[in-house]
């Protein structure tokens, strides 16, 4: 299965390297783009359930790596309430 990590760029400027075990991340992100803290969270939420899902259909377990990327990315998206905050995607490494 290919896997994948993508940068991102919190709202105060940190950057974060996630990692997802599919290419799924692909169809929900685009490079270069920016997304409401919320949007970002829904569409971590998506992607990385997708993943994990898939992982678990091949070997018969969810992906501790893509939930625990998931968890990360909760909790950053936490420390940003504001609805106007927004989550950069800098690049995809595959």
């Amino acid at each position: 299965m290919p896997e994948m990590t993508f940068l991102i760029r919190w709202p105060d400027g940190a950057v974060e390297r996630c990692y997802s075990p599919s290419l799924v991340v692909k169809e929900h992100f685009s490079p270069g783009e920016n997304y409401p803290v919320g949007d970002f969270l829904d569409r971590a939420r998506t992607a990385l359930t997708i993943a994990s899902a898939r992982v678990e259909a091949i070997y018969g377990r969810p992906c501790s790596l893509a939930l625990a990327q998931l968890a990360r990315i909760e909790q950053g998206a936490r420390r940003f309430p504001d609805p106007a905050a927004r989550v950069a995607v800098e690049a995809f490494e595959d």
